[in-house]
């Protein structure tokens, strides 16, 4: 559904987007991650052809962001970070003109399949000047959707909402990547990159990497293992490394911690080397890496 070849994009001496080679397949959610100013936004207005790359290029839906931009604005739904609406028309109006902007051929019945989706129906005629952060966001998102196209853009959907507003946003995300949408989603937020995406991609002006986040703990750190023993010594320590796929072992106490490429095949041999030497097992436990701490060890690592 998305697919970028060398997309780039200079402003004077700054190069925000440096040859971006991605893509994002029918269904998907990908999470697109990076500091302020990383040049994420830009990558956005590209692939929804309202910026034009200054080289490379990139297919959305099945056509040039450049030579079809009509055609590709038309099968992309967008939410910028932050979404103008008209604070003195009611959510209803507001909703209708843009869908008779996009050609909607029965716009009182697609605004109030989204007002009611979302929640909203019952606050159809306030003025959205009345609403709240999180029902504006919402309202925006339904923008976004009112055309029903196939790929949404959602730029930092969550931002500056409160948790239940903001949880009620995740979950709005999940039905529609659930419902089999394409998504790109640029969120500074990490954990809800991790709940709602299949991928995500470390981005700083060029990409650095992109993977699942399992697949990006591994590739970052291997896989720990966490063994407590009552009364852990170096002994055990230089037991375990003389293993063949075991040579990182660290102790902090009575806690061993092992890197292994695949516990669910060395952790038998682990706890049988501990426990024929004679060491007490007290518990074995595989340690589960944040995703934050991948994005820093990379996004400070970029080269």
């Amino acid at each position: 559904m998305i697919e970028t070849r060398r997309l780039s994009r200079r402003f004077g001496g700054l190069l925000a987007v440096d040859r971006l080679d991605i893509e994002v397949k029918r269904g998907e959610c990908l999470g697109f991650l990076g500091p302020n100013g990383a040049g994420k936004t830009t990558t956005v207005r590209m692939l929804c052809g309202l910026l034009a790359p200054s080289s490379g290029g990139a297919v959305v839906a099945g056509f040039d962001v450049v030579a079809d931009a009509q055609e590709v604005r038309r099968r992309v739904g967008l939410l910028t970070e932050t979404p103008g609406m008209y604070d003195r028309l009611s959510a209803r109006r507001n909703l209708s003109l843009f869908a008779a902007l996009h050609g909607v051929s029965d716009i009182d019945a697609r605004v109030q399949k989204y007002l009611e989706m979302l929640d909203l129906w019952d606050r159809r005629d306030d003025p959205v000047g009345s609403f709240s952060k999180g029902m504006r966001q919402k309202l925006a998102i339904g923008r976004a959707l009112i055309h029903e196209p196939p790929i949404l853009f959602l730029d930092e959907p969550t931002s500056g909402l409160d948790p239940e507003a903001a949880r009620r946003i995740r979950t709005l995300i999940g039905e529609l990547k659930a419902a089999g949408r394409t998504l790109f989603v640029c969120t500074h937020n990490l954990t809800e990159a991790e709940q709602l995406c299949d991928r995500v991609a470390l981005f700083r002006s060029r990409l650095l990497a992109v993977d699942t986040p399992p697949g990006l703990r591994e590739r970052t750190y291997g896989r720990e293992v966490e063994i407590r023993l009552q009364g852990a010594t170096d002994a055990h320590v230089a037991l375990l490394q003389a293993l063949p796929f075991a040579p990182e072992v660290a102790r902090s106490g009575d806690r061993l911690v092992v890197r292994t490429r695949d516990p669910d095949t060395n952790n038998p041999i682990l706890i049988q080397t501990l426990v024929s030497a004679g060491a007490r097992v007290q518990y074995v436990t595989e340690i589960q890496q944040s995703l934050e701490r991948i994005y820093l060890e990379i996004l400070g690592n970029p080269s």
